[in-house]
């Protein structure tokens, strides 16, 4: 019985990566990214939080992402400028039991699903929905000990949204991303716990736009503390541009068009048998040259 009720859940996770697959092809009249190129980046910063270093043990692993982004500016382009976005992920994980140097091999592919509509007091309103960017990582690695966890791998973004260059409400960003990853949790026998996610992106050029985006730092961090079931703390993320955008091969003014932010907020997760819940609120700072506004996440995990 248990052996079937296994593979009863493999075949579940074939039949929904099928389904996403054709979603994909379906969907393509519909665009990915909640920003323009020069204001955007392919990462939905903020979206790790707990144990974000800490990829779980061998086997397979469903997390669901809500996100709900309401920013109302657009940092030195426009505050004339709203918008709203709901995206939903759905991110599947496999653990291996094979080690390589010493870590786990893994492997997890990101199907995010976009609902965006944004008003400016000069190009209108626009709206846009559909499958997004996926994103996919065949090779992750993991290591485990009694209060540390760490991990590293390279998640790459997949322009696999229609993209239009004259649409201001594109969910695409229309060119791939290259994004080497760092990520470690510390958790005391105390159960405070610090974790934090490293990334740093190499972007290609939008072939479409000939706009090359420029490089990009950013982390997201977690400082909390484990009470039986119920983990309390906050997080959030720092992002900043290295290098500079360029247009036709040419640096983009004013000064590169450099982004930054820093985003901090209260977060809560409970943990119920083989589920986990998260919910967290991130309040947007210090921002340059992209959005700003205020995101609120909810997380589901599941372990098969």
């Amino acid at each position: 019985m248990e052996k079937l009720s296994t593979q009863l859940k493999r075949h579940f996770i074939l039949m929904f990566l099928l389904l996403s697959v054709v979603m994909l092809f379906v969907t393509t009249t519909t665009n990915d990214a909640f920003a323009t190129e020069g204001g955007g980046n392919a990462y939905p910063l903020g979206a790790e939080d707990f144990m974000s270093g800490a990829v779980p043990p061998p086997g397979t692993y469903f997390i669901n992402y809500f996100l709900y982004y309401s920013p109302d500016e657009f940092k030195n382009v426009s505050e004339d400028f709203e918008a709203e976005g709901l995206v939903n992920v759905f991110r599947f994980i496999h653990v291996t039991k094979h080690k390589i140097f010493g870590g786990f091999w893994g492997m997890h592919i990101f199907l995010p699903v976009w609902n965006l509509e944004i008003d400016h007091h000069v190009l209108g309103k626009q709206s846009r929905a559909g499958l997004g960017d996926i994103i996919i990582d065949p090779f992750i690695l993991s290591w485990h000990s009694k209060n540390w966890h760490f991990a590293t791998g390279l998640d790459i973004y997949l322009p696999t949204g229609r993209y239009e260059k004259t649409d201001f409400a594109n969910i695409s960003r229309n060119y791939f991303t290259f994004e080497p990853i760092v990520a470690f949790t510390y958790v005391s026998d105390g159960g405070f716990e610090v974790s934090s996610k490293f990334m740093y992106d190499f972007n290609t050029e939008n072939e479409d736009s000939d706009y090359l985006s420029g490089q990009e730092f950013h982390f997201d961090y977690t400082i909390g503390k484990k009470f039986g079931n119920l983990s309390a703390g906050i997080g959030g993320f720092y992002y900043k541009q290295i290098t500079d955008d360029e247009l036709y091969n040419k640096k983009v003014e004013p000064d590169g068009f450099k982004g930054q932010a820093f985003a901090y907020g209260p977060q809560i997760k409970y943990d119920h048998k083989n589920m986990s819940f998260i919910l967290k609120y991130q309040i947007e700072t210090d921002v340059e040259n992209k959005l700003e506004g205020d995101k609120v996440w909810f997380k589901f995990v599941y372990a098969f």
